[in-house]
C-alpha cells in the first residue's frame, strides 16, 4: 500500500504534542513498534495470507449472518484493545490525555482497515461492511469512554473453553488445540465487563467486582450453514444457537499492589474474563446455570 495512514498519524501526532510534556525517547519507540507493527502485518497479509489467491478487482461480501456474528464480536474485540494499548502507549510517552485519545483512540480502526481492503482484493475473500462496523465500534467503545470519564467502567473481555466440535471438521474449526483456539467460534465467549462502584461508587460493593454480560453461540459446523460430511464421513445434525450470559468478574485493574510489574501483568491480564458461576439463556429457549463458566 503506497499510503501508510498508521504511520502518517502517528507522525502528526509527533508534531502536535507540546514538547515540555513528552519523553521523547519513550514516544519514538512507541512510533517504531507501532509503525513496525503495522508494516509487519500489512506485508504479512499480502506476501503470506494472500499468496495463494488471485488478485481481482474491488469487491464486497456480505457475511452479517456469518457465524451468528462471533466473528464481528471478535472484531471489535480487537479493535478495543489496540485503542487501549494505543492510548496507553502514548500516555507512558508522556503524551497529554486529550492528544493520546485522538490520536490513540482510533488505532483500533486504523490497524484493522487494511485486512478488509486486502480482503476486498483477493478471490475467496471480500470487503466486508459488517467487520468496519464492528471495528468502529470496538474503538468508539474504548475513545468514548476515555473521553467521558477518564476510565473504562465497561471493558470488553474474552473468555474460551474448547468445544470439541474441531473432530467433526477439522478445516473450520482447526486440527490441533492452538487452531482451534483462533478458529473455533463454538468456544469463544465475548464479554460486556462493568464495573460496579465505577457506575454506582456509593454502594459499597470492593471495587474489583464487576457485572459481566456475554455473547456466546454454539453448533456451527460452517460459516452460514452447518456442514453435512467433512472427507466422506457425516457429520451429526445439531442447531445452530446464540448464548447470552450473565456472570460475575474480576477488575484486575483495580488490584494494587506494591509491585509495578504485578499492576502492569494485572492490567494486561484484565483482557479474561475471570471464570464465575453464570446464567445462561440461549435462543432455543433454554436457561442453564453453570457453576464455573469459562
Amino acid at each position: 500500500m503506497k499510503v501508510i495512514p498508521g504511520i502518517l498519524l502517528l507522525l502528526c501526532a509527533c508534531q502536535a504534542f507540546a514538547e515540555d510534556t513528552l519523553n521523547k525517547k519513550r514516544l519514538t519507540t512507541v512510533i517504531a513498534v507501532e509503525s513496525g507493527f503495522y508494516l509487519a502485518g500489512n506485508a504479512y497479509l499480502q506476501y503470506v495470507w494472500y499468496k495463494d489467491h488471485k488478485r481481482t478487482k474491488f469487491h464486497f461480501y456480505n457475511d452479517g449472518k456469518g457465524y451468528l456474528q462471533m466473528d464481528k464480536c471478535g472484531h471489535a474485540f480487537g479493535a478495543y484493545h489496540y485503542s487501549r494499548l494505543g492510548y496507553d502507549a502514548l500516555r507512558w510517552a508522556g503524551v497529554s490525555k486529550k492528544k493520546s485519545i485522538i490520536y490513540g483512540g482510533p488505532l483500533g480502526l486504523v490497524l484493522q482497515t487494511p485486512i478488509e481492503i486486502f480482503d476486498g482484493l483477493y478471490e475467496g475473500y471480500g470487503f466486508s461492511r459488517g467487520d468496519m462496523l464492528a471495528n468502529a465500534l470496538g474503538s468508539a467503545l474504548f475513545t468514548v469512554q476515555q473521553a467521558l470519564w477518564d476510565k473504562q467502567p465497561v471493558k470488553m473481555k474474552f473468555s474460551y473453553s474448547p468445544s470439541g466440535y474441531s473432530r467433526y471438521h477439522p478445516y473450520y474449526l482447526g486440527s490441533t488445540p492452538a487452531e482451534s483456539f483462533f478458529l473455533d467460534y463454538n468456544g469463544h465467549t465475548y464479554w460486556l465487563s462493568a464495573n460496579i462502584q465505577d457506575i454506582f461508587p456509593k454502594t459499597g460493593i470492593p471495587s474489583w467486582l464487576n457485572v459481566a454480560f456475554g455473547y456466546s453461540a454454539n453448533g456451527m459446523i460452517g460459516e452460514f450453514r452447518n456442514e453435512e460430511f467433512y472427507q466422506g464421513q457425516p457429520i451429526p445434525d445439531m442447531p445452530r444457537y446464540r448464548q447470552y450470559i450473565l456472570s460475575l468478574d474480576v477488575d484486575l485493574s483495580k488490584i494494587k499492589t506494591r509491585s509495578r510489574f504485578l499492576n502492569s501483568f494485572f492490567r494486561q491480564l484484565n483482557v479474561l474474563k475471570i471464570p464465575f458461576p453464570a446464567l445462561e439463556y440461549n435462543s432455543l429457549g433454554n436457561f442453564r446455570f453453570s457453576p464455573f463458566y469459562f
